[in-house]
C-alpha cells in the first residue's frame, strides 16, 4: 500500500534487481505499477495464487522464529541477550528499550559489518513489518540467530522490559 515503493527502494539497492511478486489476488498490476514509478522495471512475474500455492506446490519454504512480548521479557530477564531496534532513529530517541541497539532498517546495509553471525539477536520494529524486513535480509548475507519479537514495541512496551522515558520526537 502506501510505503510499499518507498520499502523497495530502501531494501532492493540494486534497480536491476530481478522481482517475483507476491501480492494479493488482484493487486498485481497495482504492484507492478508502484514499482514501475520508483524505477523498477525488471519485474519477471508474480505468484499466481499468492504464498498458499507455493506452499501446496511442495516448493521450499523458510521460517523464522518469532516469540511473544511477553516471552522477550522473561529471556530479557533471565539471561544476557542482544536486542535490535530496527525502527528509525527518531522513534529510537523517543523511546527504546534501555540496552537495545539502534540498527535501523533504513541504514542496514551500511552496518551490516556490525554484526556477529555467531551472537543470537533479537529484532523489534513498532510492530512487526519491519523487524521481518530486516531478518529477510540479514538472512541472505549469512546471518542465521534471529529472533523476531511479534508485536514489536508496541507490544514490548506493555511488559516489564525497562524502557527509556518517552520523549517527544518534537523536541528530540
Amino acid at each position: 500500500d502506501g510505503n510499499f515503493a518507498m520499502w523497495v527502494g530502501t531494501l532492493i539497492q540494486d534497480i536491476n534487481q530481478k522481482i517475483i511478486l507476491v501480492a494479493p489476488e488482484g493487486r498485481e498490476i497495482e504492484a507492478l505499477t508502484r514499482l514501475s514509478r520508483v524505477g523498477y522495471d525488471n519485474t519477471v512475474g508474480y505468484l499466481k495464487g499468492g504464498f498458499k500455492a507455493w506452499f501446496e506446490y511442495g516448493e521450499p519454504i523458510e521460517t523464522e522464529r518469532q516469540i511473544s512480548a511477553e516471552m522477550f521479557a522473561k529471556f530479557h530477564k533471565e539471561k544476557e541477550i542482544v536486542t535490535l531496534d530496527v525502527r528509525k532513529p527518531s522513534e529510537y530517541d523517543a523511546e527504546h528499550i534501555q540496552d537495545a541497539r539502534l540498527f535501523s532498517v533504513d541504514y542496514i546495509f551500511d552496518h551490516l559489518d556490525q554484526l556477529d553471525k555467531n551472537v543470537t539477536y533479537y529484532l523489534h520494529c513498532a510492530g512487526g513489518y519491519r523487524s521481518m524486513s530486516a531478518i529477510s535480509i540479514l538472512r541472505q548475507y549469512g546471518y542465521t540467530n534471529l529472533v523476531n519479537i511479534s508485536g514489536g514495541f508496541d507490544a514490548i512496551r506493555f511488559t516489564d522490559v525497562p524502557v527509556t522515558e518517552y520523549v517527544c520526537p518534537s523536541t528530540v
